[in-house]
């Protein structure tokens, strides 16, 4: 495990990067213009090196070497400045809510929604004040999905009318950061886009390229339309093959990430290695493969491979990452460089975060590189523990027949292949394991079943399914000369997307009838912090050094690590159990309330309806995960619930909760209800008629207003301005999120 710099250079020039760019993820807002200190350290780093090599001397080699990893630090911190959109002199922010109409270009590929798409615009120009004016940034947008409204295409030119807003913070509880998702990806602005808003004027795709390839993408989407004729089918084929999820249910996706398996549904990494490995395979059935002209052959048809499928994939940003991977490992291999995996990987880490320095925030880029990392480690390691086809094949023996001799022989090499394949899942299990708890919450336990049959069938599929697209190409081709003929040659396209579909059908059910089978095997509401991560990370690296050097000081590392990271379990759950918090949730139209105590919770939908699957999920699990919640009760309405509550009259209920007094208002107030002090807010729910002197007079100034999600933003924005008039302290939870009342026992 001792690293060999010699053989691994750009390892030596990646981690300072990295560790640049990571000091300016959380440390940029204080730091000032680095271009000048990247300047400045390159200079001085120039000086000491022509001093080291006219006065070649260890002192003077080392002082070189750090400053040039000192210069790579600076350059890694100096690159994720500039490459932040928010910093131009032209940027939205810079225009607030000043802009009346904006002109921008649809720079992704539109999501298709059950009522809207979503896709990301480019703004090039703003109207402010009357005068058009250059301007930059990206915003989310959202439209509703109406008929006759064409689902937008990269490249589209839109002239908006209004300003976008700032992408909101996250509006509960430990719900998932989307602004800073969006911020990674140069995006900070969102806007919610009416039919009547916006303009196409033109199609101007900011990369021709990427235009002709997202086009080709959906014409070989038609094609899995037209031959898979099953509508979950068809979905799994598209996403499996092209990489385009739009008709995938919910169901599925689900199902797929309980058993572990989510990855055969993105395009990336697996698929881009299924088509090197067969290039690999078919070019070595080739005889006389020896020289550098042949080596030079396969390197070009190795690319030219890998790039068209990129290509026809629409160039996406995992199938990028993936093909520049590939790309290097082909041309070493064409150059006969002596260099190891990891140094190959670490110069593809190194060129992909030059170009942009935030693919470090990117989970498909973490997960990427952590696990082929860890295959190229631990797989034949782990392959190494069991020889079942040296096990069986002393099995064999003289007086055997020729038919059991073979099927010893065959048992073993197939047992080879399954542990072979066990191998690389435990491997690459090991060095993701800490980041899928952090990101996703959860661990599944069948993994192993899962991908033991799933991933070789879906890769079986693949290759089936890119041979169905390139055999109805040809047939489109003779199509062009004989229609009658292409008519008759149909019938192989058909024949083949008929193994296609059955292929898709049968690891479709057999990932379903996993997670029917083994349904306690996911281990879920999993939280962990950043700095668990690490530790986490730690002691998998400790125990990784220990193994490799056999060496005790490394597990005392891993089992410091270890109880370190116990410590921090505990205590959190020490400072957890005596706090209260109580909370108004922001669910668009909806009047939900939270009593939290501890690790235990009542969740109260006030307008008597229960939760959907996505508000439960999105809205309130992510709470219940950090706090790592062991008993939280739904209730819809007041019934049954153990916080006590009365109906004071037909438009007022009153709560309390261990001290704390609650004023739900839904309806005028008649005024015959006495007046009540000492309230911690006063909620207002479905858009309620009320005066402010009426509020005074029941419950008192002191208390602040809160409007719940019920109400309407008309109603807030002309409330709202009235109350505090009258003095009140207001809080929409629409825009500023959850009211939250912490407290301890």
């Amino acid at each position: 495990m001792v690293i060999s710099w010699a053989r691994n250079p750009f390892i030596r020039l990646v981690l300072p990067l990295m560790a640049g760019i990571l000091t300016y993820l959380y440390a940029g807002a204080a730091l000032p213009n680095l271009g000048g200190a990247v300047v400045g350290v390159f200079i001085l780093f120039l000086v000491v090196q022509v001093w080291a090599a006219r006065r070649p001397t260890p002192g003077a080699t080392d002082v070189a070497g750090l400053l040039a990893v000192l210069m790579l630090y600076v350059a890694g911190a100096a690159l994720t400045q500039q490459a932040t959109e928010s910093h131009a002199r032209n940027h939205l922010y810079r225009f607030a809510g000043r802009v009346e109409y904006y002109r921008a270009v649809v720079d992704e590929y539109t999501v298709v929604r059950p009522a809207t798409y979503a896709t990301t615009v480019r703004v090039s120009a703003v109207r402010v004040a009357g005068r058009w004016q250059p301007a930059q940034g990206g915003v989310r947008v959202s439209v509703p999905r109406e008929e006759g409204l064409p689902v937008p295409q990269y490249g589209d030119v839109w002239v908006v009318r209004g300003a976008p807003a700032p992408s909101k913070a996250p509006l509960n509880p430990s719900e998932f950061d989307y602004r800073r998702y969006l911020q990674y990806h140069q995006v900070y602005h969102q806007q919610f886009i009416h039919p009547d808003q916006f303009l196409k004027v033109a199609n101007d795709p900011p990369s021709i390229l990427r235009a002709i390839a997202m086009r080709a993408a959906r014409v070989l989407d038609g094609v899995f339309r037209h031959y898979v004729h099953a509508k979950r089918e068809y979905a799994l084929a598209s996403a499996l093959v092209l990489g385009i999820k739009d008709d995938v249910d919910q169901e599925t996706k689900q199902a797929y990430a309980n058993t572990g398996t989510t990855h055969i549904m993105a395009v990336s990494g697996l698929q881009v290695g299924l088509l090197f490995g067969a290039v690999t395979w078919l070019l070595g059935l080739l005889p006389g493969r020896r020289g550098p002209l042949f080596r030079l052959f396969t390197a070009l048809l190795g690319l030219a491979v890998i790039w068209s499928y990129a290509f026809v994939t629409g160039l996406s940003a995992s199938v990028l990452r993936a093909a520049v991977m590939f790309s290097f490992i082909i041309v070493a291999r064409a150059t006969s460089r002596q260099t190891s995996m990891y140094n190959l990987l670490a110069v593809a880490a190194f060129f992909l975060l030059c170009y942009d320095p935030y693919l470090l925030c990117d989970v498909g880029f973490q997960l990427s590189f952590l696990a082929v990392l860890s295959i190229v480690y631990l797989q034949p390691r782990i392959a190494g523990w069991l020889n079942p086809a040296g096990y069986f094949l002393k099995k064999q023996r003289p007086w055997q027949s020729s038919a059991v001799q073979k099927s010893w022989k065959w048992l073993g090499i197939g047992l080879k292949y399954v542990w072979q394949a066990t191998a690389l899942s435990l491997a690459a299990q090991v060095a993701t394991f800490p980041l899928g708890l952090y990101y996703f919450h959860q661990f599944p336990l069948s993994f192993l079943f899962s991908n033991l049959v799933a991933v070789p069938i879906s890769s079986g599929a693949v290759y089936v399914g890119l041979a169905l697209l390139v055999l109805k190409g040809l047939v489109a081709v003779v199509g062009l000369m004989s229609p009658a003929l292409a008519a008759f040659l149909d019938y192989g396209p058909q024949a083949l997307a008929f193994v296609f579909e059955k292929m898709i059908w049968a690891f479709n059910e057999y990932i379903f009838g996993v997670g029917r089978l083994m349904p306690g095997a996911l281990v879920s509401g999993i939280h962990v912090t950043t700095p668990q991560v690490w530790l986490i990370g730690g002691v998998i690296m400790a125990l990784l050094l220990f193994f490799a050097l056999r060496k005790l000081p490394w597990l005392a590392l891993g089992c410091t690590l270890l109880g370190v990271f116990a410590g921090s379990r505990v205590w959190a759950a020490y400072e957890l159990a005596p706090t209260e918090q109580l909370v108004i949730y922001s669910i668009p139209r909806r009047s939900v309330v939270g009593f939290w105590q501890g690790a235990s919770a009542d969740v109260v939908m006030l307008d008597s309806l229960p939760l959907t699957e996505t508000e439960r999920t999105y809205r309130i699990v992510p709470g219940i995960i950090q706090r790592n919640a062991r008993r939280v009760a739904y209730h819809p309405g007041w019934q049954a619930c153990t916080v006590p509550a009365v109906v004071a009259e037909p438009g007022l209920t009153l709560a309390a909760w261990r001290g704390r007094k609650l004023a739900f208002v839904n309806g005028p107030l008649s005024g015959a209800t006495e007046p009540v002090q000492g309230l911690t807010a006063v909620v207002l729910r479905r858009n309620a008629r009320v005066k402010p002197q009426e509020l005074a007079a029941t419950f008192g100034t002191a208390a602040p207003v809160v409007f719940d999600s019920s109400c309407k933003s008309w109603y807030v924005l002309r409330q709202d301005s009235v109350l505090r008039a009258a003095g009140f302290r207001t809080h929409d939870v629409t825009l500023a999120g959850a009211f939250v009342v912490q407290g301890r026992q």
